[in-house]
């Protein structure tokens, strides 16, 4: 993709009606109808209907960023956009496919990728694979798809020991109304040389968009995964609550990225989450530029001996806005070991919070961890927090916790304007230097997109 990606967050949305638009809010009648268009065995209706039970007797939570704005009974959670999954680009209908074509997605998939999928707002409306990847067995599917095609394989995962269905107010929320997403499983010693991506586009008004993501690598393979979203801007608020799980079987490495640049009336409560098995390792890449509030921590489960965790993260904070994020990670084995790498940016007043955890088991011997967050204020009135938590039941680790925050000098910008450049490039140079480490770790094509999405934040676009 492209800068593409960013400009299309200040059109109004594409003009596409809806095959169906359920009426907002969500009761039984909503989940059934969900689970009925979708031809879904019962086991995945009954976990529907126990997440739907679970919501609706758990209390919003109240530890983190305020969300008394948002209101879950003015959420339309199920739109079917009236088009029918293809894998030929051509088949998509011109309204949705102008979209993704802004975005860049048909030749990002030509140059730089091995398989793409796209959904726009509850349905996925295109998706491919390069065929010899197929031939590898590998399986890249919509969600919806996967269910009917690997039963087996979906019901042994889905939502069961990774994230199970009681896990949190919006995961319960998610079980009960999810649609659409990514599944993908890797054979044994497969590596895909490219990565696979996904692409989400949330359009309605006061909609909700509740993809999932199930991913299994499956012993000794290799996969990178990359994830995009973005909406229209609204006056009315709307909610993304996706959920991610990752399987990363013994000897397997697994790469996620993730670039979430939703407009800025969404509430980006997403919650992603991988187990980590033996000499396993799994790198996590955030990029979260959008959105009014976002709550997001990616959390890696080190179960076998040898795993290992990187994650690494960007926020940008602008007028209006709370970036609530950072990242956890569970030592459960002996031996293994992790790396927590949080960058924030706040500017016209934006709130970026560092919230993390470290837990280390009483089995989990030699664990060595390291964590660092740090700030980056433009301004004055711009806020940085940080709340981490470390738990260590064992004696015999390493475990090390740094911060810092800064605020862009005067001294810095008045170097850097001496050397011939404009106050603008002066600022954007120091935080482009600020955001390398997270940079450097992204395919060329989406290290670019990021560094112009930061750029854009910081112009006001």
């Amino acid at each position: 993709m492209t800068e593409a990606m960013a400009r299309v967050l200040l059109e109004e949305a594409d003009v596409h009606q809806a095959r169906f638009t359920a009426k907002p809010g969500i009761n039984e009648e909503i989940v059934q109808l969900i689970s009925k268009s979708k031809n879904e065995p019962d086991w995945m209706l009954q976990k529907r209907l126990l997440g739907l039970k679970y919501f609706l007797e758990t209390p919003i939570p109240t530890w983190g960023p305020d969300l008394s704005d948002l209101d879950l009974r003015h959420i339309i959670y199920y739109i079917d956009p009236n088009a029918t999954e293809t894998s030929n680009w051509d088949e998509v209908p011109a309204e949705i496919k102008k979209t993704f074509d802004r975005l860049g997605l048909p030749e990002a998939e030509k140059k730089v990728l091995s398989g793409v999928g796209a959904q726009y707002d509850s349905s996925v409306v295109y998706h491919n694979i390069e065929k010899s990847l197929k031939e590898k067995g590998v399986i890249f599917e919509n969600m919806d798809v996967a269910v009917q095609k690997y039963p087996e394989l979906v019901k042994k995962y889905f939502m069961t020991s990774c994230i199970p269905v009681n896990d949190h107010k919006f995961i319960m929320l998610h079980a009960a109304v999810w649609s659409g997403g990514t599944f993908i499983y890797v054979p044994n010693g497969v590596k895909v040389e490219l990565p696979l991506q996904a692409y989400f586009r949330m359009n309605a008004q006061k909609g909700g968009q509740f993809e999932h993501t199930l991913i299994i690598v499956d012993e000794g393979a290799e996969l990178h995964y990359i994830e995009g979203c973005s909406s229209p801007r609204y006056s009315t608020n709307s909610l993304h609550a996706g959920c991610v799980e990752l399987h990363v079987l013994p000897g397997a490495k697994m790469t996620y990225s993730s670039i979430e640049n939703w407009s800025k009336n969404v509430y980006n409560l997403n919650t992603k989450r991988a187990i980590v098995h033996k000499n396993a390792t799994v790198r996590w890449l955030n990029g979260n530029m959008g959105s009014a509030c976002t709550m997001l921590y990616p959390c890696s489960v080190l179960i076998g001996e040898g795993a290992r965790s990187e994650s690494l993260g960007i926020a940008f904070a602008g007028t209006g806005q709370e970036q609530d994020t950072g990242s956890k990670v569970i030592h459960v084995a002996p031996n293994t070991s992790s790396v927590i790498q949080a960058k924030s940016i706040s500017k016209n007043g934006g709130k970026s919070i560092y919230r993390g955890l470290v837990r280390v088991t009483s089995g989990a011997k030699n664990t060595i961890s390291h964590v660092q967050c740090d700030a980056l204020l433009l301004d004055k009135e711009s806020i940085s927090k940080t709340y981490p938590y470390m738990k260590i039941d064992h004696n015999d680790v390493k475990v090390a916790h740094e911060a810092s925050v800064g605020r862009i000098g005067e001294e810095q910008i008045y170097y850097l304007m001496s050397r011939g450049l404009t106050e603008e490039q002066a600022m954007r140079t120091i935080v482009n230097g600020f955001i390398e480490p997270i940079v450097k770790a992204l395919p060329l094509e989406y290290a670019v997109e990021l560094n112009r999405l930061i750029e854009m934040e910081i112009e006001g676009f």
